[in-house]
């Protein structure tokens, strides 16, 4: 043996290589815990981000009292066609050219229709003529007397007191509205309003 060696020159290759793998594993296990927290904390904070979303939903509003609302009989669709269709038959048997038109009873159009060859003027007029027998539940043609005593009810928007509008009842309550226009008199348009209104009652 060579005396003057040194004795650390002579340590095998695997003790050199220990404290540099125990370093790398060291670094790597810190890595791997670093990368863990990091993880877990990316997951709270998705996990808290998205509590909000999981919440359960507002309670519904609560259902209206008893003795707030009110029911009101309506014609189907079918029936207001129907009604129209005969009031239009009646006048072309009269070989007359008139308009037509249903309306419920708060007045919006429910048919409408315009007989061949009828005015330009009939279509409008059959509308009012409709609202405002429903709205008074009574022919036009009694209503017109009415201005006697009130003139300015004829100023009611979309009124018109003309004969040619019959009201829909059920059970005396007025529920719809009946109007034609465009023939030579009133007399004719309510005689076919009221065909109309008739047909309904078969």
């Amino acid at each position: 043996m060579n005396p003057t060696a040194n004795p650390s020159s002579h340590r095998s290759p695997d003790r050199a290589a220990r404290p540099a793998a125990a370093r790398r594993g060291r670094i790597l296990a810190g890595t791997a815990a670093a990368v863990a927290l990091l993880g877990a904390g990316t997951f709270g904070a998705v996990s808290a981000a998205a509590a909000p979303a999981a919440q359960a939903a507002p309670p519904a509003a609560p259902s209206v009292g008893k003795g707030l609302t009110r029911t009101t009989t309506h014609l189907t669709l079918a029936a207001a066609t129907q009604a129209a269709q005969a009031a239009l038959d009646a006048a072309k048997k009269a070989d007359r050219q008139v308009s037509v038109a249903v309306v419920d009873r708060n007045g919006s159009v429910l048919v409408q229709l315009r007989g061949d060859g009828a005015g330009p003027q009939s279509y409008e007029s059959a509308v009012r003529k409709a609202y405002t027998a429903v709205s008074w539940n009574a022919p036009t043609s009694e209503l017109v007397g009415r201005l006697d005593q009130a003139p300015t009810l004829k100023d009611i928007p979309g009124t018109l007191f003309l004969a040619g509008g019959a009201p829909v009842r059920a059970e005396g309550a007025p529920i719809a509205g009946i109007g034609v226009a465009g023939a030579p008199s009133g007399a004719l348009d309510e005689q076919f309003a009221e065909a109309g209104a008739r047909a309904l009652g078969k």
